[in-house]
């Protein structure tokens, strides 16, 4: 059972150059289906389409849900050949709540909560969650491997930055609620609902359903434009930064230990000590 068990977590969670036959195979199969679901919620809300293939959806719904929900179970069956989730009980559990397994749950659940839910706004708004199983493509394409690297190596960097952001959105859209109040009581009617002059003009979209009247409102209102270029540069420097420096150690062969934090370097395994200056 062991052997059967190490042989399925080998297709099913083994990534990189050190895949097999078979776990290419299924990774392969598992991009495929992705995709093809992709397509599937796209097409469903065309009318069209959905009045003259009803049941090609129905079926490949049933289809879906159920090679998504077997391959759910076998992953937490598997799990406890990962050091990380040894204990049969505990570590089950820990994956259970891992960010790779409830993003596998959600991208489940729609399906059989539709069996047991009358046809209401909240299953609609459940049946959202489909669109979760795009996330499984994470695991089997390196460019989106990339992507996920950067933002959990600079997590810390972003949430500050957008942080900041969302204080800046507070404190403008306050002192222009006070400016424009009495101009307009109606586009300015209170802070909340300001921020949405705020949200499109740190953006610098400006759609123009909530404009300054007074030139001070109008002036504030230029400032604030100004410095939302500024802003928005800050998340996309740490992004840029962070791809060139997971670009560069996949170029020297190199890995993060998640316990020193140290780059290690494949080669021999040593460890690759950084200047700090």
């Amino acid at each position: 059972m062991n052997s059967l068990r190490h042989a399925f977590y080998q297709v099913l969670e083994t990534a990189g150059g050190r895949r097999s036959g078979p776990a290419r195979a299924f990774n392969l199969v598992l991009i495929v289906i992705i995709a093809l679901n992709a397509l599937a919620i796209v097409l469903h809300t065309v009318r069209d389409v959905n009045d003259r293939f009803p049941s090609l959806f129905i079926d490949f719904e049933y289809f879906s849900a159920l090679f998504f929900t077997v391959e759910y179970v076998l992953r937490l069956w598997v799990c406890v050949e990962n050091e990380r989730y040894r204990h049969p009980i505990w570590g089950r559990l820990r994956y259970a709540v891992s960010t790779g397994a409830l993003i596998h749950l959600f991208a489940i659940l729609p399906f059989y909560f539709s069996h047991f839910m009358a046809d209401t706004g909240l299953l609609r708004m459940l049946r959202l969650f489909r669109i979760f199983r795009l996330f499984h493509i994470t695991r089997y394409t390196r460019a989106l491997r990339v992507i996920q690297q950067v933002a959990t190596d600079k997590k810390e960097e972003l949430v500050l930055s957008f942080t900041f952001i969302l204080f800046m959105l507070v404190i403008s859209s306050s002192i222009m609620f006070y400016i424009e109040h009495e101009a307009q009581p109606k586009v300015f009617s209170s802070i909340p609902a300001t921020l949405w002059w705020g949200v499109s003009t740190l953006t610098t979209v400006g759609y123009g359903d909530a404009v300054p009247h007074t030139p001070l409102g109008k002036f504030f209102g230029g400032m604030i434009a100004f410095m939302g270029v500024g802003l928005f540069a800050l998340p996309t420097g740490i992004l840029a930064s962070g791809f060139a420096e997971v670009l560069g150690r996949n170029r020297r062969k190199l890995i993060r230990c998640p316990h020193c934090g140290e780059d290690i370097h494949l080669d021999g395994f040593s460890h690759v000590v950084h200047d700090p200056h």
